[in-house]
């Protein structure tokens, strides 16, 4: 929920300073900001919570922690390619297919009880996926639209 509202606030926010700049807002880049700065708000989970997001990882994964710590990087410079121009259309298609990846780790988290903050496995369980595939799936398709419509 917490990267959700940063998505929109930030959306919103910037949306109003070009507004009140006196700028017509350009959506796609207020929208590629948004999602950028919400990259950058999950990858201090990777870092903060390292000990809960391995356990959203499968026994058979091996390297868990080497994982968690590579993947948040992956999101902070996708945060920043989704900025660059000349690389903003790969790194979109990039981070969509990232998005896919990390279904599968959210639904085993969920199915496992994970609680990446304590970490421990008494979260919210199967029940969050009825509100974490749908934001899933609104995140990629906020990717495509922002990072490859315009």
């Amino acid at each position: 929920m917490k990267p959700l509202i940063v998505l929109i606030a930030v959306f919103a926010v910037s949306c109003v300073a070009s507004f009140v700049a006196g700028h017509p807002a350009d959506y796609y880049f207020c929208g590629r900001l948004a999602m950028g700065i919400m990259l950058i708000f999950t990858s201090i989970g990777h870092f903060k919570f390292t000990r809960g997001m391995v356990l959203m990882l499968p026994r058979f994964v091996p390297a868990k922690r080497a994982i968690v710590y590579v993947t948040g990087i992956i999101e902070i410079l996708a945060a920043v390619g989704l900025l660059v121009n000349k690389v903003r259309e790969p790194v979109a298609w990039l981070v969509i297919v990232f998005f896919v990846l990390l279904l599968p780790a959210n639904i085993y988290a969920s199915i496992k009880k994970v609680n990446i903050e304590k970490p421990d496995q008494c979260g919210n369980g199967i029940n969050y996926l009825w509100f974490r595939v749908p934001l899933q799936v609104f995140f990629i398709a906020w990717v495509y639209y922002f990072g490859l419509m315009h």
